[in-house]
């Protein structure tokens, strides 16, 4: 007796429409086309704001549709954690600045690769992280990152390229880098990692959860969304020349053997810091693209980063 064929997916897009430059909604079309006639029923949203995310989320789950993530890894970072609490399942079509999370999947650029994927692909279960900062309300839940958290330098780029306007985007990334480095100051950290304290003089500090950030520099080249691991990636206070030469190296992940860097894998990292009276206040924090503040100083309460075993069921 044959079996009947599987019903199609259903998909709900939930899109940036600022993320690449105004690129996103452009990616939309010809992938919904696809999917359409290919059976599967679509629905476009162009995202109202934060506030009502999960909200459309809990809505399309509540459907059976797959939450589509349209947009940078921002975006992609914003859903992952309302779908996950909503158990449903998130695609993503990258259309962002950076894109790292799709890039370390291996996801396809063209669009029949796209539609194909999204159609077709199992669902597997990754990981994410957990950032919880100090002072948050009670009971609030922590930020959900699909990527990695970084402090330091690395945050200082990307808070750079955030007010990136005119520069091409394949250029942003790099040119933040430098101008970051070229203000730099080394902090003091104070990590522990599954208890055990490390205190350093840090440049930046990267809590990794995918291999990818700074569209396509590969940080901690080791890491796997599907491992059930963090990796830290610590990069320790340098001359600014010597970081500057050494910033080639991060995009093919040969800057881990390096002797100023040092890789740590556990599962959770507290992290606090002092940028000292020199530098400018905190040691600014960031996540997947986006600003999060600054990390708390030492001696007080300090962030933490948790690993979430098979927290996110992804088409991928």
């Amino acid at each position: 007796m044959t079996e009947p064929a599987p019903e199609p997916r259903s998909f709900t897009f939930l899109v940036n429409p600022a993320a690449g430059g105004g690129a996103a909604p452009g990616a939309v079309v010809p992938v919904a086309r696809l999917l359409r006639e290919a059976g599967a029923r679509v629905d476009v949203t162009y995202s109202p704001g934060p506030g009502a995310m999960a909200g459309l989320v809990e809505e399309a789950v509540g459907r059976g549709d797959v939450v589509v993530a349209v947009g940078g890894d921002g975006m992609l970072s914003s859903l992952a954690g309302l779908v996950a609490a909503a158990d449903g399942v998130l695609g993503i079509l990258p259309a962002g600045r950076g894109n790292d999370f799709a890039r370390a999947l291996g996801l396809p650029d063209d669009v029949e690769g796209r539609a194909r994927l999204l159609l077709r692909a199992p669902v597997r279960r990754v990981d994410l992280l957990a950032l919880s900062l100090p002072g948050a309300p009670p009971g609030g839940r922590p930020r959900l990152v699909a990527g990695s958290v970084y402090a330091g330098v690395d945050a200082r780029a990307a808070e750079i390229v955030d007010r990136s306007r005119r520069i091409p985007r394949r250029l942003q990334y790099p040119l933040a880098a430098l101008r970051a480095l070229a203000t730099y100051r080394p902090a003091r950290y104070r990590l522990v990692l599954d208890g055990t304290v490390h205190d350093i003089e840090a440049a930046t500090v990267v809590v990794a959860n995918s291999p990818c950030y700074g569209q396509g520099m590969r940080i901690a080249p080791d890491a796997r969304v599907d491992d059930g691991r963090l990796d830290v990636v610590v990069i320790e206070a340098a001359s600014r020349p010597a970081l500057m030469r050494a910033l080639p190296k991060v995009y093919d992940g040969s800057h881990v053997h390096l002797p100023e860097v040092t890789v740590l894998t556990g599962h959770r990292v507290e992290l606090s810091a002092d940028a000292g009276p020199a530098a400018a206040p905190g040691v600014p924090l960031g996540g997947d693209g986006e600003p999060l503040g600054t990390l708390p100083a030492l001696g007080g309460e300090p962030a933490r980063v948790d690993l979430l075993p098979a927290a996110l069921a992804l088409i991928c």
